[in-house]
């Protein structure tokens, strides 16, 4: 199944003509399995809770890790070391704290902002008015390396809330250096890509269903 699963979405992306890096998003994920990704050319895994990731770390090897949740500052510390990527810098305090963290390690952290792109308050990210303003502070700290912005898409949401992610994007890379936009999952990379995304979180869709009550 999951071959077959990785040749559709590889299939999906080739019929796109651009350049897009998987991240496999891997919650509820067994260790055994994330260590087939590897040998099907996916070479990125998401967690999104910083305990699921600490749990399989040891486990998992041949894949670069990125986190794709909320992240709490008191738990950075506990991932700093251990992933390459945080796709969800949604404040300065927390850009601080991995300033911090990363600072002590001697590590250069790559970050992207996330932009709460359906303005849902239960959900991370900052608003469209808020995205250069945090930039241009992130941009001041030694141990980060913006690279650009992630979005997480309400269920159903039209294609104009993509079309907007992409150009907010487009407005800012050439000020910030960007070159990863992170944006659409199982249901919706397809609509993402379309719209400028270049990384994308897919799960289910090379799982199947997963049981998040775990």
């Amino acid at each position: 199944m999951l071959s077959d699963n990785i040749a559709k979405l590889n299939a999906d992306i080739a019929s796109t003509g651009k350049e897009v890096t998987v991240v496999a998003a891997t919650k509820t994920v067994p260790a055994e399995i994330i260590n087939l990704l590897p040998s099907y050319g996916i070479l990125a895994a998401g967690e999104n809770k910083v305990q699921e990731l600490l749990s399989k770390y040891n486990d998992v090897k041949g894949i670069t890790w990125h986190f794709i949740g909320r992240l709490q500052r008191n738990k950075v510390k506990y991932i700093a070391d251990k992933v390459d990527m945080i796709h969800s810098v949604d404040s300065f305090e927390l850009a601080e704290e991995i300033e911090k963290r990363c600072c002590k390690i001697d590590k250069i952290m790559n970050v992207l902002v996330e932009i709460n792109t359906g303005s849902e308050a239960s959900k991370g990210g900052v608003s469209y008015d808020e995205v250069e303003g945090l930039c241009e502070r992130i941009q001041g700290l030694p141990h980060l390396k913006l690279r650009g912005l992630m979005g997480v898409f309400p269920i159903a949401a039209d294609e104009s809330a993509y079309a907007r992610l992409g150009a907010s994007y487009d407005l800012l890379k050439d000020k910030f250096g960007f070159d990863c936009l992170s944006a659409g999952m199982s249901a919706d990379y397809m609509t993402a890509i379309k719209y400028g995304a270049n990384i994308i979180r897919p799960g289910s869709c090379l799982f199947g269903q997963r049981n998040y009550n775990k």
